[in-house]
């Protein structure tokens, strides 16, 4: 098997849980450059690695660099994406600075991998909540074609960053001790707390904030049509990892419960934990760490004809960012495009 000059820019949460995806699935790599702001020792996935400062010279003979992006942030991408690619580098990034642009497919392995084939050397990464909620609406919606999306996404810390983390953690110690509680990541405490604010205000929807926007577009960019029409609010609670999410789903074809059961059991990349009698469902603390998106809690919605309700969990960090990385550029290896 052919083997591949691999970079990963980045060593924060996105960027050592991409690495450690690499190493768990046996990726081809041939060298394996590790890239971020300063150079230092770091270990990853139990190993002691060198992390290079990144400069446009980092990409020389390198064959795909994976970009691990910062959330809400300009990431590398910006200053050194193009840079690699013009050095032949395909490049594979989980940041959103390059999402909507045109030259670039916006690609979940399991939904659009056709996007691919006329690719530019430049590849983007979903946002993570976008694709947790896709993974279970896109097999309804080859069945019976969606026309409505309403979702309220409740949303872990680690989609921040470690520093969201680390606060979290000292604020529950904080809470538990009952001395004052410290915050500078969000806007108020997390503890004990929701807060329906993640990203900046869009001037594009009146009231939205940028992550719900994102859940709009990419959605409609991901599945090729502007038919469907989405309503999103996305909430920060006070969770470690794991994204979860309530899903409306609105049909054109009339539904069948069961069917649609059948097809997410049997949908890649899903796994079914329906038995509400039994408080058989996904939770977060279960699904941390686990490659597959999960649903349950489905059932009929009594408001809208032909519509669904459903409950979808999954790794943020993994499937949400570093995994659906990397599972592009297997599925590119795959179909002959690297």
């Amino acid at each position: 098997m052919k083997k591949y000059n691999t970079a990963v820019v980045g060593a924060g949460m996105v960027g050592k849980k991409m690495i450690e995806v690499l190493f768990e699935r046996n990726f081809p790599y041939n060298e394996l450059k590790i890239l971020a702001t300063r150079e230092r020792e770091e270990i990853i996935a139990g190993k002691s690695v060198k992390v290079e400062k990144t400069t446009i010279d980092s990409f020389n003979n390198v064959d795909i660099a994976f970009f691990a992006g910062t959330e809400g942030e300009k990431g590398a991408s910006n200053l050194f994406g193009w840079e690699a690619v013009k050095k032949n580098a395909v490049v594979i990034d989980n940041g959103g600075d390059f999402r909507m642009d045109n030259r670039v497919p916006l690609v979940i392995p399991e939904i659009n991998p056709h996007h691919l084939k006329n690719h530019k050397g430049f590849i983007a990464n979903p946002n993570c909540s976008t694709t947790i909620m896709l993974m279970a609406v896109f097999p309804i919606h080859k069945r019976y074609n969606v026309k409505r999306i309403i979702v309220s996404t409740y949303q872990a810390v680690s989609g921040t960053g470690k520093d969201a983390v680390d606060e979290l953690d000292s604020q529950i110690r904080s809470y538990a001790e009952n001395s004052e509680i410290r915050h500078s990541v969000y806007p108020y405490p997390i503890v004990v707390n929701t807060i329906p604010e993640i990203g900046g205000l869009s001037d594009e929807y009146t009231g939205y904030y940028s992550e719900e926007v994102k859940m709009i577009k990419e959605t409609h960019k991901i599945l090729g049509t502007k038919d469907i029409k989405i309503s999103a609010t996305c909430v920060r609670v006070p969770v470690f990892n794991g994204h979860s999410e309530s899903v409306t789903v609105e049909c054109e074809k009339k539904i069948d419960i069961n069917d649609i059961r059948k097809i997410l059991a049997s949908s890649s990349g899903l796994n079914l934990i329906d038995e509400p009698e039994k408080s058989g469902y996904p939770i977060p603390v279960n699904i941390s760490g686990k490659d597959e998106v999960y649903v349950g809690r489905i059932r009929k919605n009594p408001v809208f004809d032909n519509a669904l309700d459903m409950w979808v969990v999954g790794d943020n960090i993994r499937k949400g960012a570093a995994l659906n990385a990397i599972q592009i550029a297997e599925k590119m290896i795959q179909t002959g495009l690297l």
